[in-house]
């Protein structure tokens, strides 16, 4: 059986033997995580690879072609983003997103109200639902780090204006057991078969 075709390389790919790709982005502010003008997925190009990628595995022209943004992130926020071709994937992180811990780090300004720490852990609602209970802490004097499962668009804006914080800046550190790394805004790596959400 011929050896498929590599990035950059002439031909077409042979159909089969090929892997579905997911790939991981740290994807900056400004860009869209699903949709509008500047989509996140147009930043997964071969030259944006992280140099560092520990996958070991080669780039295909097709693993770029219909990836499938999931775990939505909002535009003014930065952080891990999720593309991919699999099927499993796409199941585990639409069917089971609610039951998958996230982590944030979220600057912010101004005065925590009495009690906020505590109260951001448990007891606020958002949309007119009661949020279920999560881990915050200071992370230090200006920012707090979140695990929370089921985050919506918005939430965390909401749940620090409703202890008297202002939002400075969002970033996704984590979605279940896979994070960033080290991996710089912009970049992007593959997850490796054995690397589980």
């Amino acid at each position: 059986m011929p050896e498929p075709i590599r990035w950059g390389k002439r031909g077409a790919e042979p159909s089969d033997a090929v892997e579905p790709a997911t790939i991981l982005l740290h994807k900056p502010v400004g860009f869209d995580a699903i949709a509008g003008n500047m989509p996140a997925v147009a930043l997964v190009k071969d030259d944006a690879r992280w140099a560092d990628d520990p996958s070991g595995i080669e780039p295909l022209k097709r693993h770029f072609q219909r990836l499938t943004p999931l775990v939505p992130l909002d535009n003014d926020a930065s952080g891990l983003m999720v593309f991919t071709q699999d099927g499993r994937i796409w199941r585990r992180l639409t069917e089971d997103v609610d039951t998958i811990e996230q982590e944030f780090v979220v600057e912010v300004s101004g005065e925590i109200a009495p009690y906020g720490l505590s109260r951001l852990s448990h007891g606020l609602q958002f949309n007119g639902r009661t949020l279920p209970p999560c881990r915050v802490s200071w992370q230090n004097e200006i920012r707090l780090r979140f695990a929370l499962k089921g985050v919506q668009s918005g939430q965390l804006r909401d749940m620090c204006a409703q202890v008297g914080l202002g939002v400075v800046a969002i970033r996704r550190l984590r979605i279940g057991k896979v994070g960033l790394a080290k991996m710089p805004v912009g970049a992007w790596r593959y997850l490796p078969v054995g690397e589980r959400f």
